[in-house]
């Protein structure tokens, strides 16, 4: 029986290098459809839980905290000047007080891991959101859900919204990204985009 790989593994940073690296992508820099509806979100000061090598930090120009329990991409992350952390790190530093962060985002990282494992990683982290601040969460659709070995579990938007209900979440928004709904089934980079608020 094949193990399941794993995110926490240098091999598995290499290979978002890679990724994160096309060509194509680098042409998009400045017209990235995915950085214009982040940006969108209004995300403030954000804490970026499973920040790989830092694209959503980069998006949003380093107004954020990394935590990511893969050491190679903590630090790739510091190596491009953005704040980073281990999740143990991340205990020591100043940033780990109630009420510090405008939103928390987890950009393709629910599906690492089972409903249950997600709900546990936000709500251990929901002390460091302010008052109504914002939860985003994104997670891809059907093609891209098959096109990782790491992915665990599917996360459409009734799991989305179930995590949200589980944690005390008021949802906000959500929506397909960048296409519709349907566009998940072929196109690898279709998001379910979900947005809930903290309400105490």
């Amino acid at each position: 029986m094949n193990q399941q790989p794993s995110t926490h593994t240098s091999e598995y940073a290499s290979r978002l290098e890679h990724i994160q690296g096309q060509w194509w992508k680098k042409i998009l820099t400045n017209v990235d459809p995915y950085k214009r509806n982040l940006t969108q979100l209004n995300p403030g000061f954000f804490l970026d839980i499973g920040c790989g090598l830092g694209r959503s930090l980069a998006h949003m120009n380093g107004k954020g905290v990394g935590v990511d329990h893969n050491h190679a991409c903590v630090d790739f992350c510091k190596l491009r000047g953005f704040t980073s952390f281990l999740p143990e790190e991340f205990l020591k530093t100043s940033y780990s007080t109630a009420n510090q962060f405008d939103s928390i985002l987890l950009a393709h990282v629910a599906e690492h891991m089972t409903l249950e494992a997600a709900i546990t990683l936000i709500g251990r982290y929901l002390i460091y959101l302010k008052p109504r601040g914002k939860v985003i969460l994104m997670t891809p659709q059907e093609r891209g859900q098959r096109s990782d070995r790491t992915h665990v579990e599917f996360m459409d938007f009734d799991k989305l919204n179930y995590i949200g209900e589980h944690l005390s979440l008021k949802t906000v928004s959500y929506y397909s990204y960048p296409f519709p709904r349907w566009m998940g089934k072929v196109f690898i980079y279709n998001e379910f985009i979900w947005v809930g608020e903290k309400t105490s």
